[in-house]
């Protein structure tokens, strides 16, 4: 397969790294030192499943130079994703199909923005993954996973040859028929944990052992199961009392990545987790009092560190 993969972070470098290995043309857009490294050293992998370089490595910060692809892996972060869709349109042939692995459930509509909805599909990934230094992407732990699906018909042979290739290369790849519920699955926990632990400055383990943290959690997590039954999304029996078990299954002193970007004074990605549910609440006649109020504590932290 032809792959173009737009960001080199920690999901876009090792599942595109992964699939390069497996000897597919991957392309990846890149920047600053992370371009320079892949440029010179090519792209080494660190996992549990062993380390391994992958040289040469195609890499750019030309979006035009990005040609002829059969998908296009979007990995960056949600704040930069309405420009990257204009700045990626022209590679978007009449057959590609652009897949965004964001956090939340606004990527489809950002993308859309500049790229036609027809050839956006669904996408979310499951690995704990970073930039350990330039042109190195360590993995931690085991998990390494992607589901795919698609929101138009025409969509699944493409998504389909990406999963055979996936499973190939090494890592879980899985292709789903209900597109908007993975999104929504990932969404439910993901937002909860984001928003308690940002709001904290706490790890998993003061989240579930702390009975009004637990509840406010739990409460977090009865909010936006609501907003997805509210736009037609429904879960299996269960659900909801397996995203507490999934909680008391994590390491304790396992943190999210916005509280990390919040303690570093980077950017945050709140505007599109906690405060898209209050945004999508208000707009459905729903109430979320958990997720407001941890919107409008973490809103003066939205763009970063000021001082």
């Amino acid at each position: 397969m032809r792959i173009a993969v737009i960001g080199a972070g920690g999901v876009g470098g090792y599942f595109g790294g992964r699939l390069a290995q497996a000897g597919h043309r991957v392309q990846f857009l890149a920047r600053g030192r992370q371009l320079a490294a892949l440029r010179d050293r090519g792209l080494t992998l660190e996992s549990a499943a062993g380390h391994t370089t992958i040289s040469p490595i195609e890499a750019t910060d030309d979006p035009a130079a990005l040609t002829g692809a059969d998908v296009v892996l979007v990995t960056t972060k949600l704040w930069d994703l309405a420009a990257t869709a204009r700045q990626i349109a022209g590679a978007v042939g009449p057959q590609t199909v652009v897949v965004p692995f964001q956090n939340g459930v606004d990527a489809v509509d950002l993308l859309a923005e500049a790229i036609p909805r027809e050839r956006i599909a669904g996408g979310v990934a499951y690995i704990a993954a970073t930039i350990r230094e330039p042109g190195v992407i360590a993995q931690t732990g085991t998990i390494a996973r992607l589901r795919v699906g698609p929101l138009a018909p025409q969509q699944r042979p493409v998504l389909h040859a990406l999963t055979e290739a996936g499973t190939a290369a090494g890592y879980t790849a899985e292709l789903v028929d209900d597109a908007e519920r993975i999104l929504w699955e990932k969404f439910v926990f993901l937002n909860a944990f984001s928003g308690l632990t940002s709001l904290t400055r706490q790890p998993a383990e003061a989240i579930r052992s702390d009975p009004d943290l637990r509840a406010t959690f739990a409460a977090s997590i009865g909010e936006v199961i609501r907003l997805a039954g509210h736009s037609g999304v429904q879960f299996a029996a269960g659900f909801e009392s397996a995203q507490l078990q999934a909680l008391d299954n994590l390491p304790p002193a396992m943190r999210s990545s916005m509280m990390n970007d919040l303690q570093a004074g980077n950017r945050i990605e709140a505007p599109w987790l906690c405060g898209a549910v209050v945004r999508r609440s208000a707009q459905a006649g729903l109430a979320a009092p958990v997720n407001q109020t941890i919107w409008a504590a973490l809103k003066p932290y939205v763009n970063g560190r000021t001082s």
